[in-house]
């Protein structure tokens, strides 16, 4: 009986030590799994922070072109960045029925009422009809990865380098008038797409 006691007590000492180091390497995973769930959460919400910030910031220079910038150049290579840096929910949005209704009323204004249609609806105009009328590879494939993070990063950088040439130099840039925001907007065009760059590498 006593030998039978001594092998079960060191059955049970076997299976509480395997028990404890199952426990152990399940709260290490735990750990892990937590610690790597939340770098990725931190990323993805600042993938999609800047996405809103460099849309709103295109819009906002998009305004201003009129007023500061007077290029063609720069008005239309807006709408592209625009329309691959559009959060999903406001770019689904004007996909729908709001978009279509959106255009439908600019394409009749713009043909029947041409005096009536002021020039600064023209490029607002062209980005609602690209995003109601862009192919589904466009509008979900190439938005979705690398390549339309790309664009955005060509883009900005022809922007940011066309801007301070027209403004005689980086110091001017900041220093002329109205030269703060605009210079300040083209380098918030910049961060998503290096930062959406960055996680896509290291991630």
């Amino acid at each position: 009986m006593g030998r039978m006691d001594y092998l079960s007590m060191k059955t049970d000492q076997e299976t509480a030590q395997l028990l404890n180091s199952d426990l152990i390497e399940l709260k290490i995973a735990a750990k892990k799994l937590m610690h790597h769930a939340t770098k990725l959460g931190g990323l993805a919400f600042g993938t999609s922070f800047l996405k809103w910030v460099a849309s709103f910031s295109a819009i906002y220079l998009l305004i201003l072109d009129r007023t500061n910038w007077r290029s063609n150049i720069l008005t239309s290579l807006l709408v592209p960045y625009i329309f691959f840096s559009f959060p999903w929910s406001l770019f689904n949005f004007l996909r729908g029925e709001v978009g279509k209704w959106i255009a439908f009323i600019a394409v009749v204004l713009r043909l029947f009422f041409p005096r009536h249609f002021p020039d600064w609806l023209e490029m607002p105009g062209s980005l609602i009809l690209l995003l109601v009328v862009a192919p589904d590879f466009f509008a979900h494939s190439v938005r979705g990865n690398w390549v339309g993070v790309a664009i955005c990063l060509a883009i900005g950088c022809y922007l940011l380098q066309e801007h301070i040439r027209a403004s005689g130099g980086f110091r001017n840039s900041f220093t002329q008038s109205h030269g703060i925001s605009n210079t300040v907007g083209i380098i918030l065009l910049l961060a998503f797409p290096i930062w959406a760059m960055v996680t896509h590498v290291f991630v």
